[in-house]
């Protein structure tokens, strides 16, 4: 649980730092594709002495275009509809999402009971975020389910796969950012703005620390640890990172909150996580 508990600390600062500086001036594709690039240079050292076989890299690539590729670009596109708050706030499900895909994966089958704590825990994000909903709103919010599930999807299939121990890992794991690379420079190639580039000093700063540290070892770390607990556990620790997140944005950003709301929608999320939690052996 310590790398877990370690990623969760960095990757708090990074939802902050993309909402606060990030969105709405730089580009999300070229933020995206720099990110990945930025982690696969920085695991090419290791990357060039890897010992993979053709199916192990080209699993690990799949996966990385998945979990990092695809749910980036969901992820930034939604910081243009919601606030960071509120992006965090609808990252919830994804608990939901690994215990249902890893149950899938286990025994091929599902039981629409699965379907309760998912939608008990929208109730909750909908008590805290009930006033004002507009359209932006409802995009933003499909927007960020779709990068849950594709980051639910990358660590439940990353746990299934031969890779030894951490430090072993690291020779390998640049194939999982070759793949989240291919996919973001695909997409920047084809809808990126490029009027939109970073120009300040900050913005570039900004996007070392989260392709280097929170993308680069972040990745790695998390991806290791959720190996190293079971999927419940690891379930639950994907949302450890809201509370996490809000206390930065709001301490640092001196964002409003209405802590009676955002009381009585956690209560709601956390009945959801203990209920999906029991299903977890079904």
């Amino acid at each position: 649980m310590g790398l877990l508990w370690l990623v969760t600390l960095i990757w708090a600062f990074s939802f902050s730092l993309i909402g606060e500086f990030l969105a709405g001036r730089v580009d999300p594709y070229l933020a995206v594709s720099s990110r990945m690039l930025l982690a696969l240079f920085l695991f090419l050292p290791w990357l060039l002495k890897s010992t993979s076989s053709k199916p192990q890299a080209m699993a690990l690539a799949a996966i990385g275009s998945v979990q990092l590729g695809l749910m980036y670009l969901f992820l930034y596109h939604s910081f243009l509809y919601l606030t960071v708050a509120e992006v965090l706030l609808f990252t919830i499900l994804t608990p939901v999402y690994i215990s249902v895909l890893d149950y899938f994966w286990r025994y091929r089958k599902l039981h629409l009971r699965w379907l309760g704590p998912a939608l008990l825990a929208i109730l909750g994000a909908l008590v805290i975020r009930y006033q004002n909903l507009s359209s932006d709103f409802w995009w933003g919010l499909l927007l960020i389910q779709a990068a849950n599930l594709c980051f639910a999807f990358g660590q439940v299939a990353y746990r299934q796969l031969n890779l030894g121990s951490t430090g072993a890992q690291r020779y390998n794991f640049g194939w999982f950012f070759v793949g989240a690379t291919i996919t973001s420079l695909i997409a920047t190639a084809l809808f990126a703005d490029w009027n939109k580039m970073p120009t300040t000093t900050l913005d570039y700063g900004i996007l070392v620390w989260l392709g280097v540290v929170a993308s680069g070892l972040g990745y790695w770390l998390w991806n290791a640890g959720a190996r190293q607990v079971n999927a419940n556990q690891l379930a639950v620790m994907n949302n450890v990172l809201i509370p996490a997140g809000l206390v930065v944005n709001f301490v640092f950003w001196q964002h409003n909150v209405n802590w009676w709301t955002l009381s009585a929608g956690s209560v709601l999320i956390l009945a959801s996580l203990v209920w999906a939690s029991r299903q977890e052996n079904l």
